[in-house]
């Protein structure tokens, strides 16, 4: 009988470690399938800009009738560990391609990571409907070059 007994404690103890796995393999396909993991970060954190030109209000309107608006390149740099708040592009709309390094997006719908020298695979579109935020996972600095159409300073 004790015998029985060591042998069910063995499977048990495989049976947990089976068990331990499948949750490890689940939990890293729900990351790599885009679910979200993380909240978003309240505010800004190792972020810093650079201006790299400005298409000004009175060109845009000229040539596209947009009105009260600019068209702005910026190299954003976040830092390892450093984190983009959550923010909305339902009327600022843009393009971001990844310089070099990598970050991650959040969005509601989960995370996806964006490193440089991929192609499309670096670049987001920021439209109406995008939402989102960012993380620097990696142990270099992320930088990414920004274009977008923002409101005319006042």
């Amino acid at each position: 009988m004790k015998m029985l007994r060591v042998k069910r404690m063995r499977l048990g103890k495989l049976g947990g470690y089976l068990a331990m796995l499948t949750v490890g393999v689940l939990l890293a396909q729900a990351s790599e399938i885009g679910w979200a993991l993380r909240s978003a970060p309240a505010k800004h954190k190792g972020v810093s800009v650079v201006s790299l030109g400005v298409v000004n209000e009175e060109s845009l309107s000229r040539q596209l009738g947009i009105d009260g608006h600019i068209m702005q390149l910026r190299e954003i740099t976040l830092e390892p560990g450093g984190a983009i708040a959550q923010h909305s592009h339902a009327k600022r709309p843009g393009l971001v391609w990844t310089r070099s390094g990598s970050w991650v997006e959040g969005r509601g719908n989960g995370e996806i990571e964006y490193q440089a020298g991929k192609g499309k695979a670096s670049t987001i579109v920021e439209d109406a409907d995008t939402d989102h935020w960012f993380f620097n996972d990696g142990t270099v600095p992320a930088k990414v070059l920004v274009c977008d159409i923002v409101p005319a300073p006042q």
